[in-house]
């Protein structure tokens, strides 16, 4: 058998296949699909510190190869979270990682001290990287800003730390080195692209907030080159790779260009049972080739213009 666990950090996963924040809904509702205790760790949408109703519809639309989102964070609230949703979570028999999401520095490291300190609470998600609410990305663009917001909640709060960053910048390197120096376990790469769907009949875009976030395999080999990048950069932070993640040969080229664990969303809308498909299928796939660890695996890939590979 494959040695399958790894290491994020503090952060350690019976196996690397996550589910991403926002395709799973709180988790329960996957449960008839997904024998949950086999992921490596389940992530329930995000939470933030009041209800949100989101923004107004229609809010997805489908795109070649990928789906362009404008939700706006549709969620119950940190109270209704902790109360109704928590007491669930606890049971699942797997890693639960809570995405949080604040309005200001002040509220991010203030959610975060509220569900770390909370039983069942195996990490924290900083979603400082949202392109669909007010000031979504003004944090996350900023790399001071990153650095300085996960110094904070790494004081405050006593379980691992992610960051969540998003591809909507010229230098993801310099964001993800301000995560690593300000205490931040590994980072999650990447969020969604920003994007436009036109109807051009009636001059309008489809969707009702105009800009939305891509996601899909579209983006995939955005979302490879922002890895491998971020990876040579920076050897040492652990990387979950996100994008267009559908099948055990796309989770096993983020593990070759440098995450060590990866999380698949867009693909649980119109597959459910596809993260622990896809667990299954790349372990066989690894075994196969003759890995006996996984993490021997991970940084695998190597440059055509490196003369010494």
């Amino acid at each position: 058998m494959i040695e399958q666990r790894v290491r994020l950090g503090r952060l350690e996963l019976k196996n690397p296949v996550l589910v991403a924040s926002g395709t799973f809904g709180y988790v329960r509702e996957m449960a008839p699909f997904v024998r949950l205790e086999r992921l490596g760790g389940v992530i329930p949408k995000t939470v933030t510190f009041r209800p949100r109703a989101g923004n107004p519809t229609p809010r997805t639309v489908e795109t070649p190869s990928g789906l362009l989102n404008a939700i706006g964070l549709d969620n119950d609230g940190i109270a209704h979270f902790r109360e109704h949703h928590l007491p669930y979570l606890r049971t699942v028999g797997t890693a639960v990682v809570v995405n949080v999401a604040g309005e200001d520095e002040d509220q991010f490291v203030e959610l975060a001290e509220l569900v770390g300190n909370d039983p069942g609470v195996d990490a924290i998600e900083l979603n400082v990287s949202c392109p669909n609410v007010s000031h979504g990305l003004d944090l996350g663009i900023d790399a001071k800003a990153v650095g300085r917001l996960v110094k904070r909640v790494r004081a405050s709060c006593p379980v691992p730390i992610i960051a969540k960053l998003t591809p909507n910048v010229t230098d993801i390197v310099a964001i993800a080195r301000e995560a690593a120096e300000g205490g931040a376990d590994a980072v999650s790469l990447v969020n969604t692209f920003r994007g436009l769907v036109v109807n051009w009949r009636r001059g309008r875009p489809v969707l009702a907030n105009d800009i939305g976030g891509l996601s899909g395999p579209a983006i995939k080999p955005l979302a490879l080159r922002i890895v491998w990048e971020v990876a040579r950069a920076l050897p040492s932070l652990p990387i979950i790779g996100i994008g267009g993640i559908a099948t055990a040969d796309d989770a096993l080229e983020f593990l070759a260009a440098g995450a060590k664990a990866i999380q698949v969303g867009t693909a649980n809308f119109y597959d459910p049972t596809g993260s622990e498909r896809i667990l299954d299928e790349m372990m066989l796939a690894l075994e196969q080739h003759g890995v006996k660890d996984v993490n021997d695996f991970v940084g695998s890939l190597r440059s055509n213009r490196d003369p010494k590979h």
